[in-house]
């Protein structure tokens, strides 16, 4: 795997949880949350690619537990693709099933209800989404030397 850091959205209609990878994409570390609908939202990530510098995006991409894409799949997308075109980024689109989920149930037993600890979950489904995605890139380093 291409050493640098990777960068993670988990993008929702109110919120966007961010997250970002060391160097050598080990460690996923939750980093901010951001407000969808503010009206500094792209300076403000233009500020955390700039501080961050990733060599790669990924973007939750919220599918029904059947498989198929959702309103909330087209949003999702939508941001990935304005990312992309705005920032000249390889952007990557994750499948984050589950990603909520799990960041709610490690957020409950560190003793946190969801409640009051939504912008925290938003990051930690940020932290998953990157985790998924740089497991994604370490099972094709494994099986091709040139990704």
């Amino acid at each position: 795997m291409i050493r640098g850091r990777r960068i993670a959205f988990d993008y929702g209609d109110m919120r966007i949880g961010v997250a970002v990878s060391d160097p050598d994409s080990i460690l996923a570390s939750p980093v901010t949350t951001l407000v969808t609908k503010s009206h500094a939202l792209w300076d403000q990530i233009f500020s955390l690619l700039s501080e961050y510098e990733p060599i790669q995006v990924f973007v939750g991409r919220p599918v029904h537990l059947a498989g198929h894409d959702s309103e909330s799949t087209t949003k999702a997308v939508l941001f990935a693709q304005e990312l992309r075109a705005r920032f000249n980024l390889d952007v990557m689109m994750i499948d984050e099933r589950l990603s909520t989920v799990s960041a709610q149930r490690a957020l409950k037993s560190a003793g946190l209800s969801s409640r009051e600890s939504k912008s925290a979950i938003d990051q930690m489904a940020a932290v998953e989404i990157l985790n998924m995605g740089l497991e994604i890139l370490s099972h094709r380093a494994k099986t091709d030397p040139r990704a």
